[in-house]
């Protein structure tokens, strides 16, 4: 039980490393007061350029995947005998998700947790992980909607996961509930998009 509530402590405390503001404020910016405020890699992208958003991306994709990883490294030594490595990953996993989206250093305003879900599922289900990003590119480059990628991608990772992980039940569960909080997180997008005044991406100029 030690073991367990260390893995859940330490992967919240790897998610809630504010990346994006970090990335930000080594440029003089406090991302939360520009742009639609979130310190997510999209509005990092387009207030501050490509290069900018692209770092924010990966290291928020690699705090997801690390912490699965890790757990599940924790797993294979034997140091929790009562939890599988996928039963530490599943744990790593919520909380890692938790620590992105309810940052304790931020007062739990955080990100939407579309980067580090990724590399959440990216340990967990690398097949449908891959084929939900792949997704991702596809509606992003067709609509310009990063909302619209993301969430639909979102939906599909579980879809995928139960196709080729057939039986694996909390592999499927967990990137269920991974997607349905991504939903949850764009509540606000999906109104604009009913209404017709979600914005399409318009990225900043290269920098």
């Amino acid at each position: 039980m030690i073991v367990l509530l260390l893995i859940f402590l330490g992967a919240y405390l790897l998610g809630s490393i504010p990346f994006g503001l970090l990335v930000a404020k080594s440029r003089g910016v406090d991302i939360r007061n520009v742009g639609s405020k979130n310190i997510g890699a999209t509005n990092v992208w387009r207030v501050m350029g490509r290069k900018w958003g692209l770092l924010t991306f990966f290291f928020d994709f690699i705090k997801g995947l690390v912490a699965v990883l890790a757990a599940k490294w924790v797993a294979w030594l034997g140091l929790e005998l009562m939890l599988s490595a996928n039963g530490a990953g599943i744990v790593a996993a919520i909380a890692v998700i938790l620590g992105h989206n309810f940052p304790v250093w931020l007062k739990f305003k955080g990100g939407k947790g579309v980067a580090t879900s990724l590399g959440v599922v990216f340990g967990l289900v690398p097949i449908a992980a891959a084929l939900g990003f792949t997704l991702w590119i596809i509606l992003f480059f067709t609509t310009r909607y990063v909302s619209v990628a993301s969430i639909f991608a979102a939906i599909s990772v579980p879809i995928f996961a139960w196709f080729f992980y057939p039986g694996q039940t909390s592999l499927i569960g967990i990137s269920a509930v991974a997607a349905a909080l991504i939903v949850l997180r764009h509540k606000a997008n999906i109104q604009r998009l009913l209404n017709g005044t979600e914005n399409r991406f318009t990225p900043k100029a290269k920098q």
